[in-house]
């Protein structure tokens, strides 16, 4: 796994923290998508979440592999509510579909992606690694 994304494919259940207000709020996600060289995910227009990275679009991701490795992507997030993105999401993974019946003509789904970030690579046994997104 030489990127972020392979290693979220590789380690599908994730957290991603927000701040509301003054506490942080973390929650697992379990969905990842490339797209026009970007990392993606999606959520629901109705979920705190969602207001959360409305309001603060600085997020954190964590995930943890099977080999004991750990990564984390730090960035700032967008919005891309079009209806090319939605239906990239529900061809590369069918699942959402149990959520969201609409599929990409839903008006509640979004995805969203990093405008800028850096992932790295933790271990016990080696010292960080940045390695791309994408």
């Amino acid at each position: 796994m030489t990127t972020a994304v392979e290693y979220l494919k590789a380690n599908p259940v994730f957290h991603i923290a927000t701040v509301d207000g003054t506490k942080a709020r973390v929650r697992p996600f379990g969905f990842s998508m490339k797209r026009n060289g970007a990392l993606y995910f999606c959520t629901n227009t109705t979920k705190e979440v969602y207001k959360q990275m409305s309001r603060n679009p600085e997020i954190e991701i964590s995930d943890m592999g099977s080999d004991g490795t750990w990564m984390r992507v730090r960035g700032r997030i967008a919005f891309d509510d079009t209806r090319e993105a939605k239906a990239q999401a529900f061809t590369e993974s069918e699942n959402l579909l149990k959520i969201y019946p609409k599929g990409a003509d839903d008006e509640t789904f979004v995805t969203f992606y990093f405008t800028e970030a850096v992932a790295t690579l933790f271990s016990f046994t080696a010292p960080p690694k940045e390695m791309p997104l994408v």
